[in-house]
């Protein structure tokens, strides 16, 4: 390829500029904070980050006792209604995890960063969905008193619920 000049150019980086970048790359993805300067903290996003092995676990965690023959049709019954509920919840959030999330993805505005009012409208948007939703798999324990298998099931989804809504009310506090 040949330049302005009439020098030819390589497409393909030198070894030292392969390994300048692969440094780059290494850094930006072990030391995020040396190349962001958005609206969350670090710990912020390891917080929220925290989330998704919790309900991934659950998620499987019930999938797979849904399945076990030991289990009783009533029990599963209520297993497969928190299932339903923990997807739709997942669902109706997916969009204010985005918002939130992207925030790691752009560079700092200064101290009129128009990323704090965004994320600070998707966390309490997540927040109330979480505190509706959250009432009706309380309610829905409440209907598997008759099966306590199954009733302990959903109390766990409740309590990653509560651990979330926790999380974004410390991340709320300090936008």
């Amino acid at each position: 390829m040949h330049g302005l000049i009439g020098t030819t150019r390589l497409s393909f980086p030198t070894p030292a500029r392969r390994k300048m970048l692969a440094a780059s790359l290494v850094l930006g993805l072990f030391f995020p904070s040396v190349c962001r300067a958005g609206v969350l903290s670090e710990s912020d996003f390891r917080q929220a980050e925290s989330l998704k092995p919790l309900f991934a676990n659950l998620m499987n965690d019930l999938v797979e006792t849904a399945k076990r023959p030991d289990v009783s049709s009533g029990d599963a019954g209520c297993i497969n209604s928190t299932i339903r509920e923990l997807l739709q919840i997942s669902d109706e959030l997916a969009s204010y995890e985005y918002l939130i999330t992207m925030d790691k993805d752009l560079t700092d505005f200064g101290d009129n960063n128009p990323m704090r009012d965004i994320v600070k409208f998707a966390v309490d948007k997540s927040s109330t969905i979480l505190t509706s939703e959250r009432k009706r798999l309380v309610q829905l324990s409440d209907q598997c008193t008759k099966y306590p298998f199954g009733q302990g099931k959903t109390q766990q989804a409740v309590t990653i619920i509560d651990t979330t809504t926790g999380i974004l009310a410390s991340i709320r506090a300090r936008l």
